[in-house]
């Protein structure tokens, strides 16, 4: 136990749905409904190939997702929804910002459907979970969040798991298959190798890519901070339509997630996450021997496979060359073709192929 105090790229076209016969619930995009997944050569429930044909995501209802659950784990009390037997294997499915578990409502169904026992939390700051002290710092360094998961993992009896995410949820992923890679099994992430370093965050990026991360900047000053508690659901909506160019979501999709931005804490930790990465607000000084390694660019020996979306504006150039070097392991890259940056609700078929190859490298 960790104490807190210590997918080729899609080709062609016809599109691709179920596991094992299971349809995928709605919300894939146009894009990702006409793309097809290579398969992998591993057998059906392992590994497998998903399979068969999708409806538009206009013409299908919202799909359900839950029970949200409640679990104290260290300094939380988190929401999370399992999926699938009690007895499968273990694969957490982590969410960015501004995001929420419902970037993963399509692709839990298809894991369980393959034995998986996929747990979809909400981050700190998001959904149902809170802080059990009213007290406590809402401090929101990348550490803190990787420290959430492991306690999760302890919480629910988890000793070993796929891990997968993006944004936020990448970074956390990779943290922890660093750190502590005998708690994971694989690592599917989104973008690669995103664990912060914050001096190198002093260097200034291209034009092109500063004007992509003007939120970021936005939310260092008071205005920011106040034009993120006043418009959080005005301003989520302007990010996801740059984010994610193709992904035509319609409202039920927006509010449903947006309900998230809710919680008592979400202002705090999402000013005090991208302040923090610029230098602009301190961490909980319990993790500075955390943050110190992870300073370091640690590298991730755990089987992973990488994935980003071809129109995702932070998708770096070179298809994975930016970060290959930094995973030292099993190892496979894929781009999707017409996916913007919340790949798992954009393309679910592809990233839940990509959890089952990853479970298998070797």
């Amino acid at each position: 136990m960790v104490d807190r105090r210590t997918f080729g790229r899609i080709l062609g076209t016809g599109a691709v749905a179920a596991l094992g016969g299971l349809a995928a619930p709605a919300t894939a995009s146009r894009a990702a409904s006409r793309a097809t997944v290579p398969a992998p050569g591993a057998p059906p429930g392992r590994g497998g190939r998903l399979g068969a044909t999708v409806p538009d995501a206009e013409t299908r209802a919202q799909p359900e997702f839950g029970p949200v659950r409640q679990i104290d784990a260290d300094e939380l009390n988190v929401g999370y929804v399992e999926t699938g037997p009690a007895d499968g294997r273990p694969v957490f499915l982590l969410h960015g910002w501004p995001y929420d578990i419902h970037s993963y409502v399509a692709v839990a169904p298809l894991l369980a459907a393959q034995g998986y026992r996929a747990i979809t939390p909400h981050l700190r700051g998001h959904g149902t979970t809170r802080f059990r002290d009213g007290a406590a710092p809402r401090t929101a360094e990348q550490s803190a969040f990787a420290l959430d998961l492991v306690a999760l993992m302890d919480a629910l009896g988890v000793r070993r798991a796929v891990l997968a995410g993006y944004d936020w949820g990448s970074r956390t992923a990779d943290i922890v298959a660093a750190l502590w890679p005998e708690r994971v099994k694989a690592l599917v992430s989104v973008t690669g190798y995103l664990i912060t370093n914050r001096e190198a965050n002093k260097q200034p990026l291209p034009p092109k890519a500063e004007w992509a991360w003007w939120y970021q900047y936005y939310f260092s000053t008071e205005r920011g901070r106040l034009g993120l508690d006043e418009n959080r659901h005005d301003l989520a909506k302007l990010i996801w339509t740059f984010n994610s160019p193709t992904w035509k979501f319609d409202d039920a999709t927006f509010d449903r997630t947006a309900a998230s931005f809710d919680n008592p804490d979400y202002v705090p930790i999402v000013i005090g996450n991208y302040r923090w990465r610029l230098g602009l607000a301190e961490g909980d000084p319990r993790h500075d021997d955390l943050e110190a390694q992870l300073a370091k660019g640690p590298p991730i020996a755990v089987p992973t496979i990488t994935v980003d979306g071809e129109v995702d504006p932070f998708t770096p150039p070179g298809d994975g060359a930016a970060y290959r070097a930094r995973f030292t392991g099993p190892y496979q890259h894929r781009t999707l073709q017409g996916i913007g940056h919340n790949v798992p609700q954009e393309a679910p078929e592809p990233f839940a192929q990509a959890v089952m190859d990853a479970d298998q490298l070797k």
